[in-house]
């Protein structure tokens, strides 16, 4: 009798997961070709906010810029972890084309979200939601978690800075949308549990 109500919970608690996450979804018509995923799992910096205030630590939120972004221009204080995506490496060489220091994606993204998640007691059905700077770095961490078998992976898509002013005396200035642009919590203070530490 015990083990049939454990299971009632479980599957109203599912239930209760999947309608607040059709709430917070922002259309697909609306995102961005770059910013689009194969998952189609997409919210914005407001959304992401209310989800993980309403699921707590039943979802995982992973900040994934770069350790020296995330050290220097802040985060999320909701944020579980920093985990990038792509990071700089050692004596990083200057990328003509991007017009910045090399990024490279970091092979140990799939393989540190696992560790944390399972520190955390989650899996991969977990919602797991993703910010970058802007919403591009993001989506590209989504569908590679996707192909993994995460089934619930949620980018962000103004990101944590926002979206950049196409023209104007403002002109690529970061004002636009995103989380600080909204006036959600953030800081400087990383901690070093949610920091990534590189094997290298």
């Amino acid at each position: 009798m015990t083990m049939i109500i454990g299971k009632g919970r479980a599957l109203a608690a599912a239930l209760a997961v999947l309608a607040c996450a059709h709430a917070w979804a922002v259309e697909a018509g609306a995102v961005p070709k770059n910013k689009q995923t194969t998952a189609g799992r997409y919210l914005d910096a407001r959304e992401a906010y209310a989800m993980k205030r309403e699921l707590g630590a039943r979802a995982y939120f992973v900040d994934v810029r770069t350790r020296y972004e995330v050290a220097y221009v802040g985060l999320p204080t909701v944020v579980d972890a920093n985990i990038p995506y792509v990071e700089h490496p050692e004596d990083a060489p200057w990328d003509d084309k991007a017009n910045r220091f090399r990024l490279d994606v970091n092979s140990d993204f799939g393989p540190e979200l696992a560790r944390r998640l399972q520190a955390a007691g989650l899996g991969k059905d977990t919602p797991v939601l993703l910010i970058c700077r802007s919403g591009d770095r993001s989506a590209r961490a989504a569908n590679l978690l996707s192909q993994l078998g995460y089934t619930s992976v949620y980018t962000v898509v103004d990101g944590f800075e926002g979206d950049a002013v196409a023209s104007g005396e403002k002109q690529g200035q970061r004002i636009l949308n995103g989380w600080k642009n909204a006036g959600l919590p953030w800081s400087y203070d990383l901690g070093k549990a949610r920091a990534y530490f590189p094997s290298y």
